[in-house]
This record gives C-alpha cells, sequence and structure tokens, in this order.
C-alpha cells in the first residue's frame, strides 16, 4: 500500500480519472488558500514553507510532463533529482509562487509518472491523448482543464528544475500590475518561462506540433512585456548528461 501523502496533498492519479468536457482525462480538483502555508515533501517529512501573498488575479500554473523522453532515453519526468521526481520540482515552486491551481499534464508512461508525484490540494492531473503530436497538444490540454475564473496561466517544463518560485512571482507581478497580454522571462543568455493571459488562450488553443507558445511569442512580440533576470536560464534536462551536471 502506497504511503499517505501529507497533509494538504494529494497523490496524483494514474487511473480513475474522470473525462472533461474537453476530452481530457482529468483527476479530482481541491481548493487551496494561497495565502496559507504551502508543504514541499522531503524524503518522509513534509517540509512547510512561509505563506505568500495571496494573487489579485485567479492564476493557473500549467505543468507540461507528458513528454516521450525522446533524447534522454527514458522516462526522466520520474527520476530523483535533489530528493524528489523532476517533474515534483515545477508543481512545488507553482504552489510555493502562490497560484491557484496546479494542473499537471501527463501522456507518455502518465501512471508512472502520476504516481511519483504529490500534488498541493489545489492540483489535478489532465491527460493527454495527444501527447505524441507535440508540445502544443499539452498545453491546450492544461488551458481546457483550467478554471473557468482564471485569469492567466503560467507554463511550466517538468524538465527545469531550476525555476523558482521567485521567477513564477515575478511574472505575476507583472500581470497584475500592467496586464500584458504575455509576460515572460529574459536571461542573460535566452527566454525562460511564460505568462499567458486569457485573451490569447484561444489563439494558443490553434498551435501545433512541438513550439508551445513560443509561435504566438514570434507571431505577436507587440503583445509580450519580457522580465530581464540577471541570470542564466536554469538548464533543461534532455539527456543524461543534463542530469549528471546538475547533480
Amino acid at each position: 500500500m502506497p504511503s499517505r501523502p501529507p497533509d494538504g496533498h494529494t497523490r496524483c492519479p494514474g487511473s480513475g480519472v474522470l473525462r472533461s468536457p474537453a476530452g481530457a482525462a482529468t483527476g479530482g480538483s481541491h481548493r487551496w488558500d494561497p495565502a496559507g502555508p504551502v508543504r514541499d515533501h522531503q524524503g518522509d517529512r513534509p517540509v512547510l514553507r512561509p505563506p505568500v501573498r495571496p494573487h489579485l488575479f485567479v492564476i493557473t500554473g500549467i505543468v507540461l510532463a507528458a513528454g516521450t523522453s525522446s533524447r534522454f532515453g527514458r522516462t526522466k519526468q520520474v527520476l530523483e533529482f535533489e530528493g524528489k521526481p523532476l517533474a515534483q520540482h515545477a508543481i512545488d515552486a507553482a504552489a510555493a509562487a502562490g497560484l491557484n491551481e496546479v494542473v499537471v499534464v501527463l501522456g507518455h508512461d502518465a501512471e508512472r509518472v502520476g504516481a511519483s508525484l504529490l500534488l498541493p490540494a489545489s492540483g489535478r492531473t489532465v491527460l493527454n491523448p495527444r501527447y505524441e503530436a507535440g508540445q502544443s497538444t499539452s498545453l491546450v490540454a492544461g488551458l481546457a482543464a483550467a478554471s473557468p475564473q482564471s485569469e492567466a496561466a503560467v507554463v511550466l517544463l517538468a524538465d527545469q528544475p531550476g525555476i523558482t518560485a521567485e521567477h513564477i512571482r515575478a511574472l505575476v507581478d507583472a500581470f497584475e500590475v500592467r496586464h500584458p497580454a504575455i509576460v515572460r522571462l529574459r536571461f542573460r543568455d535566452g527566454p525562460g518561462p511564460a505568462l499567458l493571459s486569457r485573451e490569447v488562450w484561444d489563439e494558443a488553443r490553434n498551435l501545433a506540433g512541438d513550439t508551445g507558445a513560443r509561435e504566438i511569442i514570434v507571431a505577436h512580440p507587440e503583445w509580450v512585456e519580457e522580465i530581464p533576470v540577471d541570470s542564466d536560464a536554469p538548464a533543461d534536462v534532455d539527456r543524461p548528461s543534463d542530469l549528471e551536471r546538475l547533480r
């Protein structure tokens, strides 16, 4: 029998999921108070993090964890890095940033990936049956699963563990103050994660292939506000050698 998750978390289901109106399978949903403490899970002990201030808008975190890990050669989302699965880092960063909900998009090896993860009380999973058609299909599935009250979505990759709650808060703060259609981090050596306001979701739903939201950003640079970050971008884990360097 699997161990019981710490209070405030639900274990990400690998089966027995429900179908959303958009046709994607989704796990249970729970409300979470972003002003309350956030629990991280390290080993067998929950670790409390300080509460963060509530955001002015309902913001969704979408973690793209459906990929095939073709360059890595095995399912990288479940591999341990700093005491937890690789995909868990993005989930924890979204929760610690005070996002109102966290949607994790599963696809390849979904049962195994789902069983390895712990979600905050606001978290749920969505199954993307078209994950092999590219990252854009996972973004579309995540947006379809977002709350109707959500005003924006922060899009995170499951293989970029160096993205922190502070990075995510910078995106949300810019959106709350100036309301741009898209906010994107700009590291010294290139772009980082982006926040997509609801006004561009219809366009995002028409994306195809493996480019994700980059296609919208390239087509409409006037929609984008970039937030400079005075450091290099955290590394993606594409190959085993990338993970070894991070360790």
